[in-house]
């Protein structure tokens, strides 16, 4: 069970759920535990939302905006910020050319059109 210990001669009943949880009911007491992951780090070791391939983004997109905030501290408020937009496409840009994904670029028509009301539905 990775770095947690159960006595198991004190286990009645051993269980789980969806391979993260392991559950056990100690005889002594009657008390349940439920160990996360055996008892490892839950974000590291059941990372089934955010596979590495999805987190180096996130990753990315902090440390282009950690740079952002050192290079224009004297220009920020004392607040919170989105991440700007132009770093944010910086870094799908990056992440599709390690793919060896190519897209294309709108046409200045296309991007008149996008931003109008007053064409389209």
């Amino acid at each position: 069970m990775g770095d947690a210990r159960v006595d198991q001669t004190e286990v009645v009943i051993a269980g789980g759920l969806a391979g993260i949880v392991a559950a056990y009911e100690l005889s002594r007491d009657g008390r349940r535990l439920n160990v996360l992951a055996d008892g490892r780090l839950i974000n590291l070791s059941a990372a089934e939302g955010h596979p590495a391939s999805v987190m180096d983004m996130s990753f990315a997109n902090q440390a282009l905006s950690a740079e952002y905030m050192v290079k224009n501290h004297s220009s920020l408020e004392k607040r919170v910020y989105a991440v700007p937009e132009e770093l944010d496409k910086q870094v799908a840009r990056m992440k599709l050319e390690s793919m060896g994904v190519k897209i294309d670029r709108l046409t200045p028509e296309q991007e008149r059109y996008l931003s109008s009301w007053s064409e389209g539905t």
